[in-house]
């Protein structure tokens, strides 16, 4: 997909999350926040013809081709329909069983087991100061977890993000106000992870 970006529907009704995740939020998370930035990119990139046949991870990835006068601009609004996009589709709708198979496998690789990568991903999403994302990532073909301030994205050649969870305050603050943990561990509930392990696969045949 390329210029002009078209907001993506949400692969669930807007009350499938509760009681996680409430209808009022995806409300506003997802047709106020994220639709903000699909036409947020879309003005910026009216002026730059050059750049309207770039898909949205090229645009992320290319930044040399950027121009410098509207790089953070692009670069803020395309991290935000990205990181929106991956974060809505990484849940379910049920209540979803831990990943199995290859995933697996690899997450006990990496972190020791499934039940520690809970462990670590949870601190890298409460410990995020102020708004941003935890990630789980494959990086040379290796998982690794990472926090990232704002709309940045973990994204290169060698980087591929498989699962993201926003903390910023309008992602949970009407249902959770101020606990971000209770946000983050009830979350945990709705991650989708026959959608991360396909993902994961993809990119990594060999599931290491």
């Amino acid at each position: 997909m390329n210029y002009p970006f078209q907001a993506e529907a949400l692969p669930y009704d807007y009350n499938a999350l509760e009681p996680y995740l409430s209808e009022e939020i995806l409300h506003y998370h997802h047709d106020k926040h994220y639709v903000t930035y699909v036409n947020k990119l879309n003005e910026l990139l009216k002026n730059y013809p050059n750049l309207q046949n770039m898909t949205l991870e090229e645009l992320l990835i290319h930044t040399d081709e950027l121009p410098n006068e509207a790089k953070t601009s692009i670069l803020n609004n395309a991290g935000g329909v990205y990181n929106h996009e991956l974060y809505f589709a990484c849940m379910n709708s049920s209540d979803c069983e831990l990943p199995t198979d290859k995933l697996a496998l690899a997450m006990n690789a990496a972190f020791g087991s499934v039940d520690q990568f809970k462990a670590e991903f949870t601190a890298a999403a409460i410990n995020q100061f102020g708004s941003g994302y935890a990630w789980l990532i494959l990086s040379n073909g290796k998982l690794e977890i990472i926090a990232t301030p704002n709309q940045d994205v973990p994204i290169s050649p060698t980087v591929t993000p498989l699962l993201c969870i926003d903390v910023w305050e309008h992602a949970y603050y009407l249902q959770y106000q101020n606990r971000r943990p209770d946000y983050v561990e009830n979350w945990f509930n709705l991650i989708n992870w026959d959608f991360v392990g396909a993902r994961y696969m993809s990119l990594n045949n060999q599931g290491e």
